[in-house]
């Protein structure tokens, strides 16, 4: 790796679009373009994951943001993110330098390999010397196959392109003890446990998706990944630089200071949970201690309907979640091994394999550092 400093900027909606006009805030993307060509020249490397697509794209379908529905808002990131990406590219040109857009969905972040391509596509951007704008594909995404916000979708990113660290802007000076209108809030210069901050407030904007409750969760991935979060004020001069110099008022989300394999990060930080499995008491022992290949015979039940590669949350008989592993088997394989324990693999599924349905190999275990997920209520089958 380049010995040039990485930093990925999270930018949101409300910064970059005018609530009232639904149009592009051209001054303060000005303002953080000559900030990102400061950076270069100092040699640090800056990508943008940026939203507002959708939001400029509303006034171009006629459609009021409170009133938009799903299809509204595919046609409008469809309308806004040439919009969008025109700007950037005009204004960083003033600056001397060049962009490229990477749109992504859920399935290019959450499958290893698609995951591993979008990454080697951002690093060749990096290398060549052009800045990558990462955003969601929001005209093809649905809900159920949405990142959701892009703060996490920053913190993935970060994780991706091994960060330095993470500055995500939004519209006040960081984290507060409670919501910072209320009397008496105080200011959060430094977090190290996010866990303690997680229900300070769930409030969003009107364009934008992720209130600071989104911001943590977004800071635990990032930390979990060694990399720094610095959560801050966008609307100022040098709005990236000045955190980064500790210039200026912001919260801080240390870094782990020994972390994970980017193969245990990439299993334990998901951005959307695609099944669980409850293992017995007895394999629920093991995972407390150590990783260990789950078989058939361990499990209790199988939760949600998932695909062969995807990674599943496991939990003991409690609800306490232990592990999370790459599945060798589809939600209905594994059902049908586990309730067929005297029947070989090829008799029950018509091909050879083994009967383990999570290797030891492809498992991480849950830490105090993770953030635990609930197990899913709906699509619970219990096997026997």
């Amino acid at each position: 790796m380049s010995d040039r400093q990485r930093v990925v900027v999270k930018i949101g909606s409300s910064l970059l679009a005018n609530e009232e006009h639904l149009t592009l805030r051209y001054a303060f993307m000005h303002g953080v373009m000559e900030d990102v060509a400061r950076l270069r020249d100092e040699g640090i490397d800056v990508v943008l994951t940026s939203s507002g697509a959708v939001a400029i794209g509303l006034s171009t379908i006629g459609v009021a943001p409170e009133e938009a529905g799903l299809l509204d808002k595919q046609a409008a990131a469809a309308c806004g993110q040439p919009l969008l990406m025109n700007a950037y590219k005009q204004i960083a040109l003033e600056y001397g330098f060049d962009i490229a857009q990477v749109l992504v969905t859920l399935d290019d972040l959450e499958d290893r390999r698609r995951f591993l391509n979008t990454k080697n596509t951002i690093t060749r951007l990096i290398e060549r010397g052009v800045m990558p704008i990462v955003n969601e594909n929001d005209s093809v995404t649905t809900a159920e196959l949405k990142v959701g916000d892009n703060d996490r979708l920053a913190a993935k990113v970060a994780q991706m392109v091994q960060a330095d660290k993470l500055v995500i802007l939004t519209s006040v000076d960081g984290l507060y003890d409670r919501n910072p209108e209320d009397e008496g809030a105080q200011h959060v210069p430094v977090v190290e446990d996010v866990s303690e901050y997680l229900e300070v407030t769930s409030s969003v904007s009107a364009l934008g998706t992720g209130g600071m409750l989104t911001k943590m969760r977004a800071a635990n991935m990032a930390q979990n990944a060694g990399v720094e979060t610095l959560i801050g004020q966008g609307e100022v001069d040098r709005p990236v630089s000045a955190l980064l110099k500790d210039e200026r008022r912001h919260t801080k989300c240390v870094a782990l200071g020994d972390p994970d394999s980017s193969w245990a990060i990439w299993l334990t930080d998901r951005l959307q949970q695609a099944g669980g499995l409850v293992v017995d008491e007895a394999m629920a022992e093991k995972l407390r201690k150590d990783r260990a290949d789950i078989g058939r015979c361990d499990i209790v039940s199988v939760q949600g309907d998932f695909n062969k590669g995807d990674v599943l949350h496991i939990y003991d008989e409690g609800g306490e979640e232990l592990a999370r592993g790459m599945s060798n088997f589809t939600s209905a394989e594994i059902l049908l091994l586990a309730r067929n324990t005297d029947s070989t693999p090829s008799e029950l599924l018509g091909y050879e394999s083994k009967p383990r349905i999570i290797a030891a190999d492809n498992m991480a275990l849950i830490q105090d550092h993770h953030l635990t997920w609930e197990p899913p209520t709906d699509s619970v089958t219990l096997v026997g």
